[in-house]
């Protein structure tokens, strides 16, 4: 099943990934798509926001290829990744990163397109499309 949004700033993107919050439970992949600058970051501050996380250090791990948000402890952590500088699925692999997939917390990953092959079979895709403040959000849930 596929929602489609529209998002004219980055307040009603950041709403968007904290409605999307909302129906994520522990082990929750959602695979983010779309260029460079598209509002990547933005959603999965909204995410982090509506697990009630601390949201305000949300940044983009393009270096670091995971950061962790745990703050509260008592709150479903997120880890969020960005896979534009791996070569694909065996750098993933060799990182042990696929493990994160089973820590009980939420998985969102930045340019999931890389490692595909990889994903569960349950990931919710979302792709972000767009340019200058406008932005179209395109939300895929399997079908259960």
């Amino acid at each position: 099943m596929t929602t489609n949004y529209k998002s004219d700033s980055v307040e009603a993107t950041e709403a968007i990934g904290q409605e999307l919050a909302a129906t994520l439970v522990p082990g929750s992949v959602v695979a983010l798509d779309g260029d460079l600058g598209a509002g990547k970051t933005q959603f999965t501050r909204g995410i982090c926001r509506g697990l009630g996380l601390d949201s305000e250090d949300v940044c983009s791990p393009t270096f670091t290829i995971v950061n962790e948000y745990t703050y509260p402890e008592d709150k479903m952590p997120l880890f969020h990744f960005d896979t534009y500088r791996l070569s694909g699925v065996d750098d993933f692999l060799a990182s042990g990163l696929d493990e994160y997939f089973y820590r009980g917390g939420v998985c969102v990953i930045e340019w999931s397109s890389i490692i595909e092959e990889l994903l569960p079979a349950d990931t919710i895709k979302v792709t972000i499309t767009g340019v200058g403040s406008t932005r179209d959000i395109s939300i895929t849930r399997p079908e259960v």
